[in-house]
């Protein structure tokens, strides 16, 4: 007589269904995201585009990591009805998630850095979530997990499943939005596709599907002083640690699992001055609101530029607004803040104003 175990649930199945269907929905309701073009000398033949991820409903570049990881928690089955849901976060993921745990009446725990902006706390309270704070940025990963353990709830753990919850094919994918929004583009291949890591989700998102598509378009990714992501890259060792970053959102004390640095071309080091001056500058070339980590960006696609005019190239860059400045008041946008950093942004901010017209950047910055 053959034996059979059946745990079958019609009604968390119901429940799961009906979830996915929400989230779903949302994305239905959410125009894609704006590729706007960034002013070049048109003499140069490159062109620049930002892709605004600044405009998702939740503000950041997250929203698309944060609805993955919901649908990726629900399809298999970890997040059920009245699931208490905790991340560990610098802060924008954990506003994403705020609110996609409200959109299924979901509790919501953020476990982040006590540094994190006020500004971002605010936003995860706004969405209904609680923040937990600690004083020390490396024990967010066992504090996540004792409190999923203490309440019975689900650690997304977005530095361990960014990488393989996003479809690096098609579905929610940032990079299928790219070359589609560039079809009708003089270069609709990018030479350079430039991005930040925090998990390294979006670079091994972008990396693995222009090597699935067979473009030959490069994935550079900028790193911020005090992330271990630069060293690991460069030396191969992925055990290695730093200090962590001032830049909210990318660089990491550790290297975090999502990081694939097989599908990286080239990695870009970026001086935290750097990051707060080329934010400030792309915020007055463009009037658009743009913060900490997209200021990264802009140094790492300024040097790309550079070098593509030095050795005779055309083609075009793209890289993304991560988030706007409105996040930063207290942090990036304040000069008192910078001087408590001991951070100097003139010299830098004179390079970038300058880049337009000579093309050149400093060879260190």
């Amino acid at each position: 007589m053959s034996r059979n175990v059946d745990h079958a649930d019609p009604v968390c199945r119901a429940w799961i269904a009906e979830a996915i269907r929400k989230v779903e929905a949302d994305a239905n309701r959410s125009a894609d995201t704006h590729l706007h073009v960034f002013p070049l000398p048109p003499e140069w033949g490159i062109d620049l585009y930002l892709k605004d991820e600044s405009v998702h409903p939740t503000g950041s570049l997250k929203h698309r990591l944060a609805r993955s990881l919901f649908l990726y928690g629900l399809a298999n089955g970890w997040i059920r009805e009245g699931t208490t849901i905790i991340e560990a976060s610098s802060g924008s993921t954990a506003v994403s998630e705020a609110y996609f745990a409200r959109l299924l009446g979901l509790p919501f725990i953020a476990v982040m850095p006590a540094s994190t902006s006020p500004e971002k706390i605010e936003l995860i309270e706004f969405h209904g979530g609680r923040p937990h704070l600690v004083d020390d940025p490396t024990t967010i990963y066992a504090e996540s997990r004792r409190l999923a353990a203490e309440c019975d709830g689900h650690f997304m753990d977005q530095f361990t499943y960014a990488e393989r919850a996003t479809d690096w094919r098609a579905n929610n994918n940032i990079a299928a939005s790219i070359f589609e929004q560039l079809e009708l583009e003089r270069f609709p291949e990018p030479a350079w596709i430039v991005v930040g890591a925090g998990t390294g989700g979006t670079s091994a998102t972008i990396g693995r599907y222009v090597r699935y598509r067979r473009f030959q378009t490069r994935v550079a990714v900028v790193d911020p002083e005090g992330s271990a992501f630069y060293g690991a890259f460069q030396d191969g060792d992925m055990t290695r640690t730093a200090p962590g970053s001032r830049i909210e959102g990318i660089g990491r004390p550790r290297v975090e699992p999502s990081f694939l640095p097989t599908v990286i071309d080239r990695m870009i080091q970026v001086p935290d001055a750097a990051s707060v001056a080329a934010m400030r500058w792309t915020n007055e070339v463009t009037g658009r609101s743009a913060g900490g980590s997209t200021g990264t960006n802009m140094w790492g696609v300024c040097e790309l530029v550079a070098e593509m005019l030095r050795t005779g190239q055309r083609g075009s860059v793209v890289t993304l607004i991560c988030d706007g400045a409105e996040r930063y008041r207290h942090t990036y946008c304040s000069d008192e803040w910078l001087a408590s950093q001991g951070l100097d942004i003139e010299p830098h901010l004179a390079a970038l104003r300058s880049f337009p017209k000579t093309g050149e950047m400093p060879t260190e910055a």
